[in-house]
């Protein structure tokens, strides 16, 4: 059924990352009109969103635009080089690091593409649902030239099968929502685009069910080492991106 906005909805407007309750269900909605770039701009909305979630304390659902959830990290904070560019890096793998140890249910709605940073931060989700369509799922470092990041190598390995995450890493494949869901980067596939929030709001709300200090001590269990992989990758990581952006 598709959920209702309540009589206490609450919303808070924002060009970048808009926040709004509906229905017992914190939804936030990420949109710069564009790709959805992890700027430093968008990671301050999201994460401002992401503080009124934490205060609703409810299910949360997160999605993009028409289309995608986010192409990754701004390009032109990262051709500019600089400590914006090495912030920018450290700042999307923390919103990553924030979703998987969100003390709520986290249900992230993907309306189309996820590359690269978006991606990434698809399987940071407790239960994640997509669109059915020519749509890309692609961690696509290794095409364009990069070495994967350690950080995100962990990511990754919490959600991909075995095999996926070798293809993902190694060959930078591209997956799809035909097959997204063997290979472990989706939950869920919906036919249409209109299908999406409505399916997401319903299943978040489902999560509300759950008692909230036994979901909270149980993620934080389940993904008390994926996080302290993730935080030694990251420490690897931002030296790395000092070396490359900050060298004159």
């Amino acid at each position: 059924m598709c959920a209702t906005y309540n009589d206490s909805m609450s919303e808070t407007p924002n060009v970048l990352a808009s926040f709004e309750i509906i229905d017992g269900v914190a939804l936030i909605k990420l949109d710069d009109g564009k790709a959805n770039a992890l700027s430093l701009p968008m990671q301050q909305a999201f994460n401002s969103a992401l503080d009124q979630a934490q205060q609703a304390k409810l299910p949360v659902v997160i999605t993009g635009r028409s289309g995608i959830l986010s192409a990754g990290f701004d390009l032109k904070t990262l051709a500019a080089s600089g400590q914006p560019a090495v912030d920018m890096l450290n700042g999307g793998i923390e919103i990553a690091l924030r979703l998987l140890s969100f003390e709520t249910p986290v249900v992230i709605a993907c309306g189309g593409h996820a590359i690269a940073m978006g991606v990434f931060l698809l399987q940071c989700g407790d239960y994640r649902i997509g669109v059915a369509g020519n749509f890309k799922y692609s961690a696509n470092e290794v095409a364009i030239g990069m070495t994967m990041p350690w950080s995100t190598i962990e990511i990754l390995r919490q959600r991909l099968t075995p095999a996926a995450l070798c293809r993902a890493v190694l060959l930078a494949e591209t997956f799809t929502p035909t097959n997204g869901v063997e290979n472990g980067l989706i939950d869920r596939i919906v036919t249409t685009e209109s299908e999406l929030l409505p399916a997401a709001l319903e299943t978040a709300k489902s999560f509300s069910a759950l008692n909230a200090v036994a979901h909270a001590a149980s993620k934080n269990r389940l993904r008390s080492q994926v996080v302290a992989a993730i935080r030694d990758g990251l420490a690897k990581d931002y030296e790395g991106w000092k070396k490359l952006f900050l060298t004159s």
